[in-house]
């Protein structure tokens, strides 16, 4: 079942409305020919498998010492999420995909051995505003006894219907059909039809992860 759910502020992707999403971009490739290109057409493959990022202001985390003001003098560790991996299976009803990532923490001095553990929600969107699922699960972090730096590492799985994900036969036919020079419409782009755009739209997914962070801690990633 579908639902709407509102996604943290601020906006996760400036290309979207209300979204921006850092090092990522949407994979809503079209297949084009060049008019007067015939013998060697430019074709642009989508693929239907989600892409994967980290929204913006969620990457991070700053952790506060207890019973203190959420500001730079009062810092227990940061942690930052990297490393994305992602693998996808595409299945004959679904397209799975596999996400392993990394945690790198720093604390300001050394000190003993000490275990985290920092919530992290991957969100499955579709059309760049539409969330069909959430999940948060917790992922350790170890410093280990006189190191300031800790680590950890997460693994997650997401699906989607490849149904969902595959545009329209009719659609299909518009992006791919081979065009002559002499043709009306051989110099359109296929993506000025609002059809087209639409269709692309619906079947665009992606698999965002970031840190679960409270009002407090997304307010100051906002004003760093």
């Amino acid at each position: 079942m579908q639902f709407r759910e509102c996604l943290p502020t601020p906006p996760l992707r400036n290309a979207l409305p209300k979204h921006v999403l850092r090092n990522a971009v949407l994979v809503v490739g079209i297949a084009v020919m060049l008019a007067g290109c015939q013998r060697n057409p430019l074709v642009v493959k989508r693929s239907p498998c989600p892409a994967v990022a980290v929204p913006t202001y969620l990457g991070d985390a700053t952790i506060f010492g207890p019973g203190g003001a959420a500001d730079a003098k009062n810092i227990d560790f940061v942690a930052t999420l990297t490393n994305l991996r992602d693998t996808c299976l595409e299945g004959d009803d679904k397209l799975t995909t596999d996400v392993s990532f990394e945690i790198v923490a720093r604390r300001d001095a050394a000190g003993p051995a000490r275990t985290v553990t920092l919530p992290v929600f991957t969100t499955v969107v579709q059309g760049g505003n539409l969330v069909l699922s959430k999940e948060v699960t917790g992922v350790v972090v170890t410093f280990a006894e006189g190191q300031t730096r800790g680590t950890g590492r997460g693994v997650v799985r997401t699906s989607v219907a490849r149904s969902a994900a595959t545009l329209p036969p009719e659609i299909q036919e518009k992006v791919t059909r081979k065009r002559k020079a002499s043709d009306l419409d051989a110099a359109v782009d296929p993506m000025a039809d609002p059809q087209v755009r639409a269709a692309l739209r619906a079947a665009s997914f992606e698999v965002l992860i970031g840190f679960q962070l409270d009002e407090a801690g997304l307010a100051y990633n906002v004003s760093k």
